[in-house]
């Protein structure tokens, strides 16, 4: 039989999963189907279950789901744990293991496709909801010479810090509000911020950014987001939407069901020409 995944969500009309999905099982040679399903916002919980108990493998959440996919697995990861939420699940006789593959994503974007090496290197991470602590962890094991957080709620980027301190011995956090970055440079600055889907940019000092260094969207099918066209403006040498690290946290969750881990460079040219 044909093994069946999904991306679970509300809305999820737009989710490129299925495309992606079925791109890496036709270039692995693996007999799976992917659908979207749309979950009611009070129902995900019993959805998940119906599609396990028809025969589904494994599924990826999306939005607003990833919260309450960590409450429902059995199991987590790491990476899960750290970042209170799920966006893969995987089912099997042991019940629902969850796992978070945005972090991930986002490292092996920056590595694979972006040929950026973090170590010893300065970075910034904008934002202290949901995207920065699903990144967080992944980023500090790059060892970075610093990683800074900023967000518009000094108090909450502080929170955030605290916490992962704790999870990453020899860390020393780093975190405050975006007024407080004045006079400071970094090698890489990661947009995690929801401001690019309101067409806005985070309110940051001029100056961030050092020679040769990178501005990094993690919204992507916006082109140009104003973050990146001010930190182009402010002298960034490149400017990266997250559309890359869509498609290697999608690789990434395929290698957690399938064993094994699909090209993406082929899949993420398909997508830039699209």
């Amino acid at each position: 039989m044909t093994d069946r995944y999904a991306v679970i969500g509300n809305p999820v009309a737009h989710s490129k999963s299925p495309q992606l999905h079925a791109a890496f099982a036709r270039a692995t040679g693996q007999d799976l189907c992917y659908e979207a399903i749309l979950a009611p916002l009070d129902a995900f919980a019993a959805t998940v279950r119906a599609f396990i108990a028809s025969g589904g493998r494994g599924m990826n959440v999306t939005v607003p789901f990833k919260v309450e996919a960590c409450r429902l697995a059995d199991t987590r990861s790491a990476r899960a744990e750290a970042a209170g939420a799920v966006n893969t699940l995987v089912f099997s006789a042991a019940g629902i293991h969850g796992d978070n593959t945005d972090g991930v994503g986002l490292v092996a974007d920056l590595r694979r496709n972006l040929g950026l090496d973090l170590r010893g290197k300065r970075v910034l991470l904008l934002g202290a909801g949901g995207a920065a602590r699903g990144v967080l962890l992944p980023l500090l094991q790059e060892r970075p010479a610093k990683l800074a957080l900023a967000n518009r709620s000094a108090d909450k980027a502080r929170r955030l810090a605290a916490e992962f301190a704790a999870r990453a011995p020899g860390w020393v956090a780093d975190a405050g509000g975006f007024d407080e970055l004045a006079g400071r440079c970094f090698d890489l600055v990661v947009n995690a911020t929801a401001a690019s889907l309101e067409d806005a940019a985070p309110p940051l000092p001029a100056g961030l950014f050092a020679p040769a260094s990178c501005a990094y969207d993690m919204v992507y099918g916006k082109g140009v987001t104003p973050f990146l066209r001010a930190a182009g403006e402010q002298g960034a040498s490149r400017l990266a939407d997250g559309l890359g690290m869509l498609v290697e946290q999608a690789a990434e969750s395929f290698c957690l069901w399938r064993g094994m881990r699909p090209d993406t460079a082929p899949v993420l040219a398909g997508l830039r020409a699209a």
